[in-house]
């Protein structure tokens, strides 16, 4: 199976098959993603221009059709039907994985309803591969898709993602990358950070480093060009206050609590052990005492 060669048509199982594709290289296409392609009754795409360049490329004969967010709601009875009477189709979103920031869930959802098999043909993903790249921590992500336009929602998005102790991972605009990376850096806090973009193509890209820098250096610049994916770090955890940045804590609480109480307060504050806070602030109670 060669790139510019016809694809054989195996038989396909009856079912609704998701269908990654490549994000970039046409190379990334897996062996059974075209088995599947080339096997399928139909094939369901967001932009058949698009799908077209990939089917064409390898000689896949199967027919394409448009489903996107336009005219699901009034295709998706007839595509249920065909899967309920056994037919085989594929589902591919322009690139990548289907349903990641890609119309499918509700097709998905709906053939679940039926019983009509639905299985996965893994494949590419662009927030996967940004993350891989990245160089932040990958054993805990969450992916948030694009941010909203707007400025007040778009704050509010990411207040509600600011605690969440995992990579953060958004697609994004390259017209709003700018604002979208300031805006990150003032509510998430100016972590480490990494703008992937044009990944898997010729003129890709990765960025890394500290959110507000990498805020400033795209204000200086012209809009880049391509798909960008913005990979964020966890939150980082607080360095404890010590010597007398601590004391002037336990001063200040000593000030309005008893000690106990003050300690605990400041405990809860600073994550620092409550037996350690405990004497010190009886320590510098003392001390008061002495100095009066």
């Amino acid at each position: 199976m060669l790139e510019g060669r016809t694809v054989a048509a195996p038989a396909l199982a009856p079912g609704l098959h998701v269908v990654a594709t490549p994000i970039g290289n046409l190379g990334d296409i897996t062996l059974r993603a075209l088995r599947t392609l080339a096997g399928a009754d139909f094939i369901l795409c967001e932009d058949t221009r698009v799908t077209v360049k990939l089917t064409r490329h390898f000689g896949i004969a199967a027919p394409l059709r448009p489903y996107h967010d336009h005219n699901a709601a009034r295709v998706r009875p007839a595509i249920v039907e065909a899967l309920r009477k056994g037919a085989a189709v594929a589902l591919v979103s322009d690139a990548g994985t289907p349903l990641v920031s890609d119309p499918g869930f509700k097709l998905v959802e709906a053939a679940i309803a039926e019983a009509v098999p639905v299985e996965a043909v893994p494949g590419a993903s662009a927030a996967l591969a940004a993350l891989t790249v990245s160089g932040l921590p990958s054993d805990r992500f969450l992916f948030a898709g694009f941010l909203p336009s707007r400025a007040g929602a778009r704050r509010e998005a990411l207040d509600a993602l600011a605690a969440v102790p995992a990579s953060l991972i958004f697609y994004e605009s390259p017209k709003r990358l700018a604002a979208s990376l300031q805006a990150m850096a003032e509510i998430l806090g100016d972590r480490p950070a990494a703008v992937a973009r044009e990944l898997t193509k010729r003129h890709e890209e990765t960025r890394r480093g500290r959110l507000s820098a990498l805020a400033a250096e795209h204000a200086a610049e012209q809009p880049p060009r391509g798909e960008i994916v913005v990979v964020v770090g966890p939150p980082e955890p607080a360095v404890a206050p010590t010597g007398d940045a601590l004391d002037a804590l336990l001063i200040e609480a000593l000030a309005s609590a008893p000690v106990k109480q003050a300690a605990g307060d400041v405990a809860a504050a600073t994550g620092v052990p409550r037996r350690e806070l405990y004497a010190r602030a009886l320590a510098l109670k003392g001390a008061d005492g002495r100095r009066r």
